[in-house]
């Protein structure tokens, strides 16, 4: 039983090493990687969606060339926990996901994945045993095709000063920079040794 390249004894110490701990959504993310290159054809450059922020991401930066920072991974937040491998070019992939209708078998799963008990109440061994056995078993697998919009790659054109923060961004966002746009995301401590005079927009 392999993830990939890696034993599950292997991935997990990736995994505590890479998300901080031996998160269980990222150790099914594993398989879920697995599951999807298992199902593609050996040849093929392939981006990845992620249809939930939430620990899916860190499984497929650990496990594919696909990560956030080179921009072959896009997260697109449906809330289900899926992810997909895809053609480039072509858009046409394999998509993983947590199949509910298949949490029965594995009532520790059960329970985590859809919260119907606490985290305290949780039995965190049989969870981790439970995964290990299961492997992909609580998944499915679709043959699909991404919308178009995701094989659009936007490439930055030009900068421009944003006249409220004064800072470089890309002009094709607008007259301001996205942060400003979308109003402070920081809160400035007046006694903070960093603080400006000015309190900045973004």
């Amino acid at each position: 039983m392999n993830i990939c390249n890696y034993t599950f004894d292997e991935y997990v110490e990736l995994v505590r090493n890479f998300h901080g701990f031996a998160a269980p959504g990222v150790l099914i993310g594993g398989f879920m990687v697995d599951l999807a290159y298992r199902h593609l054809s050996e040849e093929g450059l392939f981006d990845a969606l992620c249809e939930t922020p939430k620990c899916l991401p860190d499984a497929i930066q650990l496990l594919t060339a696909c990560t956030i920072g080179n921009g072959w991974l896009t997260v697109h937040n449906t809330g289900r926990y899926a992810m997909a491998l895809y053609d480039k070019r072509s858009g046409e992939g394999i998509r993983v996901y947590i199949d509910a209708l298949k949490l029965n078998k594995w009532p520790e799963i059960q329970g985590w994945f859809l919260k119907l008990k606490p985290k305290a109440a949780q039995n965190i061994e049989l969870l981790m045993t439970q995964i290990k056995a299961a492997e992909g078993d609580v998944c499915s697998v679709q043959h699909i095709r991404v919308a178009e919009r995701f094989l659009v790659k936007k490439h930055r054109s030009g900068f421009a000063i944003c006249p409220c923060c004064n800072e470089a961004y890309p002009f094709a966002d607008g007259t301001l920079c996205l942060g400003c746009q979308s109003g402070a995301i920081y809160v400035e401590s007046i006694n903070s040794p960093y603080s400006n005079e000015e309190i900045l927009c973004g």
